[in-house]
């Protein structure tokens, strides 16, 4: 009886760690960021898709190892995107239109359009709605947060773990409001 407890504690603890490595969000917090960042492009100045950017450990351990920072820096065009970059990025390799998207995320267009030109700096909640309208997976969502300049989702805060269950389960916007309000938090669409 006690080697059948000790296995299953042992596979729900690499369940739930494999869990937090999907979201991307470390175990010491949001301001530690996430650990599937990425450089934002190639050495060869190719844009890179969400999918093919490097891990961040694997980019730290290059970095360390590089006689320069600049080197570094200019081998991988890292600086900083802007929401309105990656917002469109996503959007080309999704193959979604921007009307669409922000009529799905349930933002008014001109405030949506404004926020795709970066002429507005949107809310953190506002940022989530447009992720669940671009179906966002959970690298995606906290890569969008941080090009935000927002916090990044925090599996040890009630309703970022809501909304990560409910990203990491490929639910919708509406199912998510409907399980933040279930679980007495406040939706993200007012």
């Amino acid at each position: 009886m006690v080697g059948q407890e000790e296995t299953e504690r042992s596979r729900r603890g690499a369940k739930s760690m494999t869990w937090k490595m999907n979201a991307g969000v470390s175990e010491a917090g949001a301001s530690q960021g996430s650990a599937h960042r990425g450089a934002g492009a190639h050495a060869s100045g190719s844009a890179v898709t969400s999918a093919e950017e490097p891990l961040t450990d694997e980019l730290l351990h290059e970095l360390l190892t590089v006689s320069s920072p600049i080197e570094f820096t200019e081998a991988y065009n890292i600086g900083h995107r802007t929401l309105s970059e990656y917002l469109n990025q996503l959007l080309a390799e999704k193959g979604l239109r921007r009307a669409d998207v922000v009529r799905e995320a349930g933002i008014n267009e001109t405030f949506g359009y404004q926020i795709f030109k970066g002429q507005r700096n949107p809310t953190r909640d506002k940022v989530l709605q447009l992720a669940f309208a671009l179906g966002c997976d959970l690298v995606e969502t906290n890569r969008l947060l941080k090009a935000a300049g927002a916090n990044e989702l925090y599996c040890k805060d009630r309703r970022d773990a809501i909304i990560l269950f409910c990203i990491d389960r490929g639910m919708g916007l509406t199912r998510t409001d409907e399980e933040l309000y279930r679980f007495g938090e406040e939706t993200l669409v007012s």
